[in-house]
């Protein structure tokens, strides 16, 4: 981030100094929760409501509200489903026994598991057939982790918090590998990984980083313009890990205050109290739409200077699920709405 000391330091002798606001770039969708948002909204267009999707397709209250307003119905299990129905699977990935479940129920399905969360099920796959102890570093009860544990459930330990490192037990200190949850804080997940080490010398890393792009990216942002920051306002909902790990990483960071909200309503007048710099940013599964919305909050009390903090560009993409993209070139001109 370049910053001229005549910005910095702009102050008004008679309003005081000047309000502004540092926009973190990347921010908001992952290639993951594009290809998830996009694959229903095909769906609906394809086959017609109801479109049926276990859990939430991604950790966005808005994203949700919206589609379920078009006729998508999020259920917890797939025997919520009605037998011969269609289900999308979300971004954050099932295990196999999800799976089974729906082709005993004849569930037709789309697999919207962002492609990153299916490179450590495979992972997982792997070394569980080289017969590892797999140390799998996440939340507990997340979506994520309860897909890739599922990949091999008697050789998966779940690591979350630094007590659960005394309590793992391996059955060759040889061949031991550790995996992560896609969204976590680098940070975090490297001190867990340190702790492991201390237990067990020879711990392997996964061949590839785990925590995908989108996360760390954003969280590089963060850490930027987060030691300018008098308060930082991060996009996301409370379910969502990666925008509850950049409220972490801000205050980490050297941000005087942070907080998480889902929509600009939410920011509470007393967090403004002798603030100057505020720093806005938005997890990976939040539409910009919301972030422009903040601006505007802001922007109706004072904080009219905007600066963008540039720290990557991204250009990934990744195409539909097969399932969808299928039927789509099978069907080009099929009108919408029609089985």
């Amino acid at each position: 981030m370049t910053t001229s000391p005549e910005a910095t330091d702009l102050v008004d002798q008679d309003a005081g100094p000047t309000k502004r606001v540092l926009l973190a770039k990347p921010r908001g969708y992952c290639a993951g929760v594009d290809r998830a948002v996009i694959t229903v909204e095909k769906a609906l267009e394809t086959y017609g409501p109801p479109i049926y999707v276990r859990k939430e397709i991604v950790h966005n209250r808005h994203v949700v509200d919206t589609l379920s307003e078009r006729g998508v119905i999020f259920v917890d299990e797939t025997d919520e489903v009605p037998e011969g129905a269609l289900v999308v699977f979300s971004a954050h990935g099932v295990s196999p026994a999800v799976h089974e479940e729906a082709a005993q129920r004849n569930l037709r399905t789309i697999d919207a598991t962002c492609p990153l969360v299916t490179k450590v099920h495979k992972e997982v796959n792997r070394f569980a057939r080289e017969d590892y102890d797999i140390l799998l570093i996440g939340h507990e009860g997340h979506e994520e982790v309860e897909g890739t544990a599922g990949e091999a459930p008697d050789r998966v330990q779940l690591v979350d918090k630094a007590e659960d490192v005394g309590k793992v037990e391996v059955r060759d200190p040889s061949k031991v590998v550790w995996l992560s949850q896609t969204t976590l804080s680098v940070d975090e997940t490297m001190e867990r990984v340190d702790q492991l080490k201390d237990r067990f010398p020879d711990l392997q890393a996964p061949p590839s980083d785990d925590i995908c792009y989108a996360t760390s990216n954003r969280q590089y942002a963060v850490k930027a313009m987060a030691p300018e920051c008098d308060l930082v306002i991060v996009v996301g909902s409370q379910n969502s890990s990666n925008s509850k790990r950049l409220v972490e990483v801000a205050l980490q960071a050297g941000a005087s205050d942070a907080h998480l909200v889902d929509y600009a309503n939410q920011i509470d007048e007393a967090w403004l109290d002798g603030v100057t710099t505020v720093g806005v940013t938005s997890g990976a599964s939040v539409p910009d739409v919301l972030v422009l919305q903040v601006l505007d909050h802001l922007a109706e009390r004072g904080w009219n200077q905007v600066d963008e903090v540039t720290t990557a560009n991204e250009k990934i993409s990744f195409a539909l699920p097969r399932e969808l993209r299928k039927d789509l070139d099978d069907n080009p001109d099929k009108p919408k709405g029609v089985r």
